[in-house]
């Protein structure tokens, strides 16, 4: 490489390296989003929140149906195989105006047929709030696809996601109004 060359590509690199360094990526690909907690029992302690809500544009294939750049607010499940779509971010308790908590929930598309195709396709939602015993269950007719999923307390929320025969995790945080 000639010593212009590396002149030029000296600035790039440096630029790269504060760039990367400065906001948070956007990830790619569902695996590069943080984990979400397991959910474990209230009696070993508060497990810590692992909600990352995404601003940047959603993947292919939870994108049908918005249009262009399809950037809205979002959050993946641990494993990558579905995704919050958050409207009315963020997610509030007791709002009494303004939006709901509307969330649009995207299933990957299937790799392989369902384990189970007897398994009902309804999503059921069990939220247990961390470092608590308290724990509600969301239904979602049809499997995933809008709702409002409300919960009683603020807090973080740990997420386990059931539907046609397929499972996932995240955790979702709301706020107190």
């Amino acid at each position: 490489m000639g010593s212009w060359a590396r002149l030029l590509l000296a600035p790039v690199v440096l630029l790269a390296g504060c760039t990367a360094a400065g906001a948070p990526a956007t990830p790619a690909t569902p695996a590069a989003s943080a984990p979400a907690a397991p959910v474990t029992p209230a009696a070993s302690g508060p497990t810590g929140c692992a909600a990352r809500v995404e601003e940047g544009r959603l993947p292919d294939w939870a994108d049908a149906g918005f249009s262009g750049d399809a950037r809205a607010p979002h959050v993946f499940g641990a494993k990558g195989e579905i995704v919050a779509v958050l409207f009315g971010q963020p997610l509030t308790v007791g709002r009494t105006e303004g939006p709901s908590n509307k969330i649009l929930w995207v299933a990957r598309p299937a790799a392989t047929p369902s384990p189970d195709p007897s398994a009902p396709a309804t999503l059921v939602i069990t939220a247990t709030l961390d470092g608590t015993t308290t724990r509600v269950t969301r239904e979602v007719a049809g499997g995933p696809g809008p709702s409002v999923v409300d919960v009683p307390r603020a807090g973080c929320w740990h997420l386990e996601l059931r539907w046609s025969g397929r499972t996932d995790t995240m955790d979702l945080v709301y706020v107190a109004a």
